[in-house]
């Protein structure tokens, strides 16, 4: 069963992938090379391994091309976003971590997440299309699997947490005394899940060499799975716990977070209505109005949890729809051009660089980091120039000048 999706040799599918290697195995246009052709044995692999310049040069597609250029390029500009977007989310934290929120807490872990997804598997998906070939060999192939579904389960599973944590914030306030060892806890599951779930990568994935390029290493799942049933019942457990069950669960939440608001506010609405005019007037509109900050401070929190929410169903739900095209119906599904494949993944991960915009939508703390880190670079760009003019005074460079005068100016 192919369930590849991507340009070239580098698919874009995170949890399987057959591009490179097989005995009598008929290779799809996007990653394989569309013929069937066997394993060389050791005699014909040793000939290969010797003479590789005797062998007729590899197709354009297993080569880096115009369609590796765009794609290193759209990694590289999602990198820069996300970095400056999560390390300023990070420091304006760790910054005010003495106001001891909870919701700052889940906030700072999934910039951690988005930080790995930043620092760790965007590098080397760069680096992988750089190269197309799988040239780090197999403990690095397996290491990369690892870490390229870690980030995104992470994610997942801290945006679960957040929507619990809300959900007992508001449906169950009496339960507040106990929250922040159930923040912590729910953190804690979250991290272990992830590594958990992530460790089956290292172990599908690994080195394979190309049957009629020997030379050529690719990093695969081919020859792993025994049947194609359990290949789909594993692609199947990934999309369920990395995109279905967080999705259940996080929209179950918010229905009877929005439910129970509605109520309250219907029921807040009556009582104020039905207050009389007494000489304590002043005192519960006192009252009134630092319940209404406290209620105005939980609606602006979760107006951004409800935010990060979205952009995550957004981001990742056209990936898995066409991953789910591929899953059941590969045939039709290999019709898609591999620019709206490589799309699709790029949305997906482009997740990690909205996060930190959604914060700062709602948080002025953010936005004041973001405004000295800008003053912050424009002071060094305004050293630096002025470093560099006091350089050139000092050494005395007079051919700068000697147009002028030449020319009378």
């Amino acid at each position: 069963m192919d369930t590849e999706i991507g340009d070239n040799i580098i698919s874009v599918d995170l949890w399987t992938k057959h591009n490179g290697a097989g005995s009598n195995l008929s290779y799809t246009d996007g990653d394989g090379f569309g013929q069937s052709v066997s394993i060389p044995n050791d005699s014909q692999r040793n000939i290969i391994h010797g003479n590789q310049s005797e062998v007729a040069q590899l197709p354009l597609y297993l080569m880096f091309n115009s369609d590796s250029l765009i794609s290193i390029v759209a990694y590289a500009c999602l990198m820069f976003l996300a970095a400056v977007g999560n390390l300023t989310v990070f420091i304006t934290l760790f910054r005010n971590r003495h106001r001891r929120s909870r919701v700052n807490m889940f906030i700072m872990h999934l910039a951690i997440a988005d930080m790995e997804v930043t620092f760790v598997m965007i590098p080397i998906e760069i680096s992988w299309h750089s190269t197309v070939q799988w040239l780090a060999g197999d403990a690095s192939c397996r290491l990369l699997a690892f870490c390229r579904a870690f980030g995104f389960y992470l994610s997942s599973f801290i945006l679960v947490a957040i929507s619990l944590d809300r959900y007992f914030a508001i449906i169950h306030p009496l339960s507040m005394q106990d929250a922040d060892k159930r923040a912590k806890i729910m953190l804690g599951i979250s991290w272990c899940l992830a590594m958990v779930c992530s460790i089956p990568q290292s172990v599908i994935f690994h080195l394979e060499h190309h049957p009629e390029y020997f030379w050529y290493t690719q990093c695969v799942t081919y020859h792993f799975f025994p049947s194609d049933a359990h290949e789909l019942a594993y692609n199947l457990f990934n999309f369920t716990a990395v995109y279905a069950m967080p999705l259940v669960v996080i929209t179950m939440s918010y229905s009877f977070i929005i439910w129970e608001i509605t109520k309250k506010t219907k029921q807040s609405r009556e009582e104020t209505t039905s207050i009389n005019e007494t000489t304590s007037r002043g005192t519960s509109c006192l009252r009134r109005s630092g319940v209404g900050n406290i209620e105005r401070a939980r609606i602006r929190t979760l107006k951004m949890t409800v935010m990060i929410v979205l952009f995550f169903v957004i981001c990742w739900t056209p990936y898995y729809v066409i991953s789910a095209w591929f899953w059941f119906d590969s045939e039709s599904a290999k019709k898609v051009d591999s620019k709206i494949q490589r799309a699709m993944f790029l949305l997906a991960v482009s997740n990690s660089c909205i996060n930190p915009v959604v914060y700062g939508m709602f948080t002025t703390t953010f936005r004041r980091e973001m405004r000295k880190c800008g003053c912050w670079f424009k002071n060094q760009l305004y050293r630096t120039g002025t470093s560099s003019s006091k350089a050139l005074a000092i050494h005395g460079m007079p051919h700068f000048h000697q147009p002028r005068r030449l020319s009378g100016l």
